[in-house]
């Protein structure tokens, strides 16, 4: 029994380790992605050169972030076969469907076309390379749906039937895998999110470059001109996708309190019935023990976010646990996830989500008025022999000795936010892999040996640290500098045409 215990223990927390790593990485591409595909269409139409720089250095930094992502997501493949075989033989038929869809359709999308876009600078026409960005970012949204398409299923089963002969779950209803209540509003929610998380990234480095610009550190009139266009279409964008996170949030937590009540009676550490139930902001105590000292509470709030009225009865999580042990026999206690997990985890993750919102937000407002400054240089700098007297950089009111720190303590927010988001997720679960269906201590590899779980988990934690450090040594490397505006935009547009002179020359590939 205990090593059971500890073989289950051990495959969960790899399987949490390298996910929650791995998504570090899959919402950056996604917002990032987005952006990218935005600015090259603004210099597709407009021509202007600061589009296209910003556009060439915000791309080399979602390739460098697109790479790890790969390279992180590969072993999240392995761990179904090694420490989940259980969890795969039983339900692999419907669980297998959408992850095989991301592979062939999605997958091959991300991977041909960021190619494309990679090498096509000055061999491709401008709009079919702008069709190339665009491909991948919609690659991206794919693949992201048919994996949390996957993740639905898991919360809120659907789509299937247990075959009476050997006990494993089949799949009927690709359709509704694919299109359940769960999924979409669940893949809205994290794609919005994933916009705020690219969109703090833009926010963050183009803040830290204008702030260097009005201390005289950088005085080159096409640099800044790049990084005020990006961090204008990131307030833009963090402001858009802040509020439809925010109402997309509202709906799903709607949708979990009907599927799956135990985990939001959880996230307010709810122990019994009330009515109407508040929402706690902040609580001092042992949540885990049902004890909430000191809390900071709004009246109803609960209520509303379960029901749409603020008088609504809430089941705590003593009543969902016994209506469990009704159902499926055991104890209170094998129903009731980690407390204290669910309960912060909820609230961090709204804390980080909604500052992000936030700061974007007032940051869109007070960039409106704009003036011409001179650089500020510090006591006894010498000026750059190149500034002229007359020289002058237009600049925002919005930076300010603490507004560009603050920004860029926010480039991080929304992916600890993801991350809490993922944790609260998955651990209000419990103890179901599938809810329901099969639950978590069943769903692990019954053949592999705990020395086996614990090797494999100190090599991965080693391998990811090694990787972070590798990110993060490309990101400072590469973003540090800011654009290169002395490359040239393409000044002719390329024609896939071939001309009459190669027509009649045999191809290069028939030797």
């Amino acid at each position: 029994m205990e090593l059971a215990i500890a073989q289950e223990t051990i495959a969960r927390w790899q399987f949490g380790v390298t996910t929650v790593y791995h998504f570090l990485f899959v919402p950056l591409s996604i917002g990032l992605g987005g952006i990218v595909a935005g600015l090259e269409t603004a210099w597709v139409r407009t021509g202007k050169e600061k589009y296209f720089h910003a556009t060439k250095f915000w791309g080399k930094l979602l390739l460098i972030n697109l790479a790890l992502g790969v390279v992180t997501g590969i072993f999240q493949e392995f761990q179904f076969g090694m420490n989940w075989s259980s969890y795969s033989r039983f339900v692999g038929d419907v669980f297998g469907a959408p992850l095989a869809m991301e592979a062939l359709v999605a997958f091959f999308f991300e991977s041909v076309f960021i190619g494309l876009w990679i090498f096509g600078w000055n061999r491709l026409p401008k709009k079919i390379h702008l069709a190339t960005i665009w491909i991948v970012t919609i690659g991206s949204l794919l693949s992201a749906y048919f994996i949390l398409a996957a993740n639905s299923f898991m919360q809120h089963p659907v789509g299937y039937r247990i075959d009476p002969a050997n006990g494993k779950a089949r799949l009927t209803d690709i359709w509704r895998v694919l299109f359940q209540d769960t999924t979409l509003v669940q893949v809205f929610h994290t794609l919005t999110a994933a916009f705020i998380t690219g969109a703090a990234f833009v926010m963050g480095i183009s803040a830290y470059h204008l702030w260097r610009a009005k201390r005289g550190k950088d005085t080159n009139r096409k640099r800044i001109a790049a990084m005020r266009s990006s961090l204008k279409l990131a307030l833009v964008v963090c402001t858009v996708a802040g509020i439809l996170t925010a109402l997309s949030g509202d709906r799903l937590a709607k949708v979990m309190f009907e599927q799956q009540p135990m985990k939001m009676a959880a996230a307010e550490a709810l122990w019994d019935t009330q009515a109407p139930a508040p929402f706690s902001i902040f609580s001092v105590g042992d949540v885990n023990k049902g004890r909430n000292d000191v809390a900071l509470e709004v009246p109803g709030a609960l209520s509303f976010l379960a029901k749409s009225d603020f008088h609504s009865a809430v089941p705590g999580i003593n009543n969902r646990a016994d209506e469990q042990v009704k159902l499926f026999g055991g104890t209170r206690a094998d129903y009731i996830p980690n407390i204290f997990m669910t309960y912060w985890g909820f609230r961090l993750m709204i804390f980080f989500g909604m500052t992000s919102f936030t700061i974007g937000l007032v940051g869109l407002y007070l960039t409106r008025k704009k003036f011409w400054v001179r650089p500020r240089f510090r006591t006894g700098e010498d000026e750059p022999p190149n500034l002229m007297i007359t020289d002058k950089i237009r600049m925002n009111d919005f930076f300010t000795k603490w507004s560009w720190r603050i920004i860029a303590l926010t480039l991080g927010f929304p992916l600890l936010a993801n991350s809490f988001g993922w944790i609260f997720t998955e651990m209000g679960r419990q103890p179901w892999v599938v809810f329901h269906l099969m639950k978590t201590a069943n769903a692990v590899s019954p053949n592999v040996g705990v020395g086996t779980q614990v090797g494999s988990l100190v090599a991965l934690s080693v391998v990811y640290a090694i990787l972070a450090v590798v990110e993060g040594g490309l990101m400072v490397k590469y973003s540090k500098p800011g654009p290169d505006v002395d490359e040239r935009p393409p000044t002719k547009d390329p024609t896939l045409r071939m001309s009459p002179d190669d027509q009649d020359k045999p191809l290069s590939i028939a030797y």
